[in-house]
């Protein structure tokens, strides 16, 4: 028999919490919606005051320390691996932007990073080592800390940067000059935002996020001036669009974009006069995303108006809609970004899943350089790239079985020069391990990507990790992982399923996740699994799944189709209450992510379809697989409340005794505990719930 709701923590240690029921009815396209553990979401949110809803929550937590008491000396042991493989005095290579070489540096036993400069004059005298930002002395005090933006003045005499110390994702602007480390009066608090200096460093653009945690407007501070003089460059009528601001490339302009997850529209403004008519590249058109730079009086437009995979276009400034096709939009090449340079500029996009970076020329369009990379499968990227006129470029490398490494590609000769390879210091034997990259037939037949690393003698059918995410079109690439070796090298093969809902394989593998495709998403994702046992890595009940927010709701969605094939999941703030979400538009990513999931207010259709897949109004009576879920409560993405009800509901539905905990964050948000180490707690709390309950030896 299960405990009623309690609210002494102490009692909450020797069995399960059970939630009260209280049965709240709404009614839609006229049917009934009932709810009986909506009351968990307090009614003054975002602040969290109501004594039962925190005496919920602690009891929940008393009874995750409990049941996680007994794995403390694994936990420990996965915390001690996870941390020797990290270096802790560690610095990033210095990038040359302008008259000085920037880098950032973290010291022995630092959770945060330190930001560091040096005139170029002064090559390798660390006497001439200038701090600019103290993120340790930032941090002092509190339990979370986030740095969100950071810009250094075109002078480089000042810096700006921007704190969240709560996991709100509020931001607090603060300012100082390098030189003397004086503070400067100017303060906005409510940001969610870039930072962009502009008007010859005297002025600072932002944006603050609405009532209802919404980007709406970008506005601009004179430094000196009170926060009531700051002047709304832009403000976004359309509740369901986010702005933001940027410079161009050659930083002569204000790029402010606005949209949501399928139409956007961009104005360009020139950065020293801030206050001067923009201009329109092109109006918004249902469907159509675009983004824009400009050189010499060209724009430079990707746009996916012609192609799903976008293509690259030219327009004349004077005339900015007139969009004549520079790269064509191609099945083949999913092209995702370009940036511009003086004498060249770069694309970045994927071939069959894997990144192809290119050097392209403005004088010759038909001179294409890729960028080779010796290993099969990998993520490539190009990194900071600061200035105008460069003939050497930075970029990122990695694999499932390759470290980061930082490399320059030098563009006249067109050769790699390794600079940095991440360093493992507790030691990494890269010929331990093989990398797969594998083709699972789902149900409709389409052939889902999955990548796979594991060590050579491993044995067959022997447990599984398999993560997942698919949605908004992000990609999850094969990318090299220090923590993931603490299950690899107990025997686990881990491997990431690239189901459609993200844009692995090019933007219509995105749609063919969303909306009323939606459902393919998690058939992918349990066709994955099931063919992974039937290659013979695997067995039903020795798979261990995971997935964060909207890889959370794809949790919730696989254990209720095939609960069997799973021997432990873990959900980090699972997005799984999708259908109420949706219906309340005063939540602050709703109206902005109809265009995701539909919107269920206005289209029965949406509704049905939603109601069908909703993970929290599909909890039914069955054996659920052991399940460990985590949340924020100060998260704004997706709130507190939806873990704390899918979980109450699974317990009183589920007809199983498998181990079920939820932690609350407290004092965190969306991305759980701050901090480089403090994190690793609680990927190590991740792991050792999952060797605990697939039983491998710990």
């Amino acid at each position: 028999m299960r405990a009623m709701t309690i609210s002494n923590s102490s009692a909450a240690t020797h069995a399960p919490p059970v939630a009260a029921k209280k049965p709240q009815t709404t009614t839609w396209h006229g049917e009934a919606l009932s709810d009986d553990y909506a009351w968990l979401r307090d009614p003054g949110y975002p602040e969290v005051t109501d004594p039962e809803i925190l005496a919920h929550l602690k009891v929940e937590n008393a009874w995750f320390e409990a049941r996680m008491a007994p794995r403390k000396p694994l936990i420990d042991t996965l915390f001690k691996e996870m941390r020797g493989r990290i270096k802790e005095a560690d610095k990033s290579v210095p990038q040359k932007d302008g008259q000085w070489l920037y880098w950032i540096e973290y010291e022995e036993g630092a959770e945060y990073k330190k930001w560091w400069r040096r005139p170029v004059s002064a090559k390798d005298d660390q006497t001439a080592d200038e701090l600019i930002l103290d993120e340790v002395a930032l941090a002092e005090g509190h339990e979370y800390f986030r740095l969100g933006a950071i810009a250094i003045s075109n002078d480089g005499a000042k810096i700006a940067w921007s704190v969240d110390d709560n996991g709100s994702e509020r931001f607090t602007v603060r300012i100082k000059v390098i030189a003397t480390g004086e503070m400067l009066a100017d303060e906005i608090p409510g940001t969610l935002s870039s930072l962009v200096w502009v008007g010859n460093d005297r002025g600072l653009v932002y944006s603050l996020a609405n009532e209802q945690w919404r980007t709406d407007n970008v506005r601009l501070h004179w430094l000196g001036q009170p926060l009531s003089d700051d002047v709304e460059l832009y403000h976004e009528d359309d509740e369901g669009f986010r702005v933001g601001a940027s410079l161009s490339a050659n930083e002569q302009w204000l790029v402010i974009g606005t949209g949501d997850h399928e139409t956007s529209e961009v104005r360009l403004v020139p950065a020293a006069d801030p206050l001067a008519t923009p201009i329109l590249v092109r109006a918004r058109q249902t469907g159509v995303e675009y983004d824009a730079d400009e050189r010499d009086g060209v724009l430079y437009i990707h746009a996916n108006d012609t192609h799903e995979n976008f293509r690259l276009a030219t327009a004349p400034l004077g005339n900015p809609g007139e969009w004549t096709t520079l790269i064509e939009g191609s099945d083949e090449f999913y092209l995702t970004g370009f940036e511009l340079f003086r004498d060249f500029y770069t694309v970045e996009g994927r071939v069959r899943g894997l990144d192809r970076l290119e050097v392209r020329y403005y004088d010759d369009p038909s001179r294409v350089e890729p960028i080779l990379f010796p290993e099969a499968s990998f993520e490539a990227g190009f990194g900071d790239n600061p200035e105008w006129a460069m003939d050497t470029l930075r970029l990122s490398y990695e694999s499932m079985v390759s470290p980061a490494t930082t490399f320059d590609y030098h563009v006249g000769n067109r050769t790699l020069e390794p600079l940095k390879v991440q360093e493992i210091p507790s030691g990494y034997d890269a010929d331990l391990y093989e990398t797969q990259r594998l083709e699972i037939a789902a149900r409709d037949g389409t052939m889902i990507p999955v990548s796979v690393v594991m060590r050579k003698d491993r044995e067959a059918a022997g447990p599984l990790h398999l993560y997942g995410y698919g949605a908004y079109g992000i990609a999850i690439g094969p990318g090299f992982s220090t923590a993931r070796l603490s299950l690899v090298d107990r025997g686990f093969a881990y491997a990431i399923a690239h189901i459609r809902g993200g844009d692995d394989l090019g933007r219509a593998w995105y749609k063919a996740g969303k909306l009323e495709q939606r459902t393919n998403t998690f058939n992918d994702f349990v066709d994955v699994a099931q063919g992974l046992v039937d290659l013979g890595l695997t067995a039903p009940g020795k798979i261990a799944i995971s997935g964060g927010s909207a890889g959370g709701e794809l949790m919730g969605a696989v254990i209720n189709q095939a609960p069997a094939l799973f021997g432990a999941v873990v959900a980090h703030v699972p997005f799984v209450d999708v259908l109420q979400t949706m219906l309340d538009e005063s939540l602050p990513l709703t109206p902005g992510e109809w265009p995701e999931w539909g919107n269920p207010i206005e289209d029965k259709a949406a509704f049905d379809l939603i109601r069908g897949y909703s993970p929290y109004d599909q909890v039914s009576a069955q054996d659920y697989p052991p399940l460990m879920v985590t949340a924020g409560l100060n998260d704004p993405r997706v709130t507190y409340w939806e873990p704390a009800k899918w979980v109450a509901k699974l317990r009183e539905l589920r007809t199983t005794d498998a181990e079920l905990i939820f932690k609350t964050n407290m004092g965190a948000g969306h991305g759980g505990k701050s901090g480089r180490f403090e994190s690793l707690h609680e990927t190590a709390e991740e792991f050792a719930f999952v060797l605990w309950q697939l039983g491998v030896a710990e």
